[in-house]
């Protein structure tokens, strides 16, 4: 399958300058109080707690086995309005939600609707700080700023800065940002060619974060105990993760939920499926660790080459 025109435009102009891809169907939570910090600590894999304003982290949300119910970015945000801002792929979202709503009884914390009251604009590309006025920092970094006349939050990602802002204030921010707007389908390219994985098609409540090479990013195991931290921290220190998120070089586009078999087992599932401008047809997939970077695959009627990420 060859790339589109329309796809092919957007990727190098995401891949080169800057371009907007409207994220607002995300779903977004705050908590305020003096024990907000505290109290969402235990409930997370990372330190919350040690945030300082202007920072953040990405987390995972674990059950009591250690299995993903979702991911999400923890936001601590500078005075005057200081909150602890949370977003998740909105198919977590009801998992968070119930989660903090349950476990926050008798703790001075409060929880704030957001999915439809904010928007999120990310900008991806290169040139991204370009677009706000400078660059917001690290991964997570985040500070206030106004544009097109509304208060916006500035938060730094992996692939340029995203853009919160007030629902009804969405089309003066994005008509101040002046840059073109391209699809979701653009930017996941960009994204699979990261390694980067996404709850919901690449991660599922039957993932623990070890297998999708999520300790560095998302766990601490310095702080105190948290939903699912046994789990966790035995398979860390003690065993051994029975898959592995992997890149697939695939011979042909292959849509998701393709078995891919080696020999003559299956070992996973293909994911994340794109056709990159640059690498041609790629996927992610969660493999038995069997399937090892080298590997050929069956792949319905193409074959997968396992790699390392990022690609």
């Amino acid at each position: 399958m060859a790339v589109s025109e329309p796809v092919t435009a957007a990727y190098e102009t995401l891949t080169e300058g800057v371009a907007l891809v409207d994220r607002s169907e995300r779903g977004k939570l705050a908590l305020t109080g003096p024990e907000a910090k505290a109290f969402l600590n235990g409930q997370v894999t990372n330190d919350v707690e040690a945030l300082a304003p202007g920072s953040g982290c990405y987390a995972a949300l674990l059950t009591n086995k250690g299995k993903m119910l979702g991911d999400l970015r923890v936001i601590n945000t500078t005075p005057p309005s200081p909150e602890l801002w949370l977003d998740t792929e909105r198919v977590a979202l009801q998992a968070l939600f119930d989660t903090i709503r349950r476990g926050m009884v008798g703790w001075d914390a409060q929880l704030h609707k957001r999915t439809l009251q904010q928007a999120l604009l990310s900008l991806v590309g290169p040139r991204a700080a370009d677009a706000v006025g400078g660059e917001v920092g690290p991964e997570h970094a985040n500070r206030g700023a106004e544009l097109g006349g509304a208060e916006v939050l500035l938060i730094a990602t992996d692939a340029g800065i995203d853009v919160v802002c007030a629902a009804d204030d969405a089309a003066a921010v994005r008509a101040a940002l002046d840059v073109p707007e391209v699809p979701e389908e653009a930017a996941e390219v960009v994204r699979v060619e990261t390694g980067r994985p996404r709850y919901g098609i690449d991660l599922d409540d039957a993932t623990i974060p070890q297998e999708a090479g999520l300790n560095d990013r998302a766990v601490s195991f310095t702080k105190g105990c948290y939903v699912g931290q046994e789990t966790v921290a035995r398979l860390h220190y003690r065993g051994k993760p029975n898959r592995h998120l992997r890149g697939l070089r695939l011979s042909a586009a292959v849509p998701s939920g393709t078995p891919l078999v080696l020999g003559e087992r299956v070992v996973g599932r293909l994911a994340s499926s794109v056709v990159s401008p640059r690498l041609g047809p790629i996927g992610l997939a969660l493999l038995r660790r069997e399937a090892a970077p080298g590997d050929e695959l069956a792949a319905g009627e193409a074959t997968a080459t396992v790699v390392e990420l990022p690609f």
